[in-house]
């Protein structure tokens, strides 16, 4: 029977080998922010590029690479099949409370006015919720399913507070080229409270459930929220 000192030497090992295995995260984080920075800045492509290519490119391949160096198979377990029905229905659910919500606060931004707009009959809508559902598909990919996933991994000694407050702020920063890029100065500090609160938020979504279907509907919806009504 194995002694205590012998059992202790094995999980060192283990947690070792966990540790090492997640090497390449920080190098590839990095490298991929500076290039997303680097195409954000110098190239000015139509939104639907940069919302189906763009992020293929800069989103999905760093995650391609982290997993075959690494082997590892977390990232995906989070978009299995099964996952896939009680994902979309929670999600589904969450983004009726955002709707409802962003119809309520922009009708008070109206003067209390409320307007029957069949949205969804329209041309315009199916193409912004395609491209809202892409984004929501790459973003959950990398920030979450690879991103989140390997914080928890890698950064087990942190609290789950600072754990999700990590995630969060890797997703704003991110996101800070685009907001200086379109957003005038005084609309600047609100852009980012609001991007850091919500992906916060989905971070904390995402630690419960694990699941990537859930986020990329939500994400979708508020997309989609924000546009109609603000």
């Amino acid at each position: 029977m194995p002694s205590k000192k012998n059992k202790k030497s094995t999980k060192s090992v283990v947690v070792t080998a966990k540790n090492n295995s997640h090497e390449a995260f920080l190098p590839i984080l990095f490298l991929t922010f500076l290039l997303w920075v680097f195409y954000r800045t110098i190239f000015h492509f139509p939104v639907w590029f940069d919302e189906t290519i763009g992020k293929l490119v800069f989103f999905a391949l760093p995650v391609l690479l982290y997993v075959s160096i690494s082997g590892s198979s977390e990232v995906f377990e989070t978009f299995s099949l099964k996952k896939m029905k009680p994902g979309l229905l929670l999600g589904l659910a969450i983004g009726g409370i955002f709707g409802f919500t962003g119809a309520f606060l922009g009708a008070l931004s109206r003067g209390g006015s409320v307007q029957l707009m069949p949205y969804y009959l329209t041309d315009w809508f199916w193409k912004e919720m395609f491209l809202a559902v892409m984004t929501g598909f790459w973003e959950t990919l990398f920030f979450y399913s690879f991103v989140m996933v390997i914080v928890d991994a890698k950064f087990r000694h942190f609290s789950l507070l600072q754990r999700v407050s990590l995630v969060a702020a890797i997703f704003l920063l991110f996101h800070l080229p685009n907001i200086f890029a379109r957003f005038a100065p005084a609309e600047i500090f609100l852009q980012v409270m609001l991007i850091f609160a919500f992906a916060y938020g989905q971070a904390l979504i995402f630690y419960k459930r694990r699941n990537a279907y859930l986020l990329i509907l939500v994400q979708a919806i508020w997309g989609m929220v924000l546009l109609i009504h603000f």
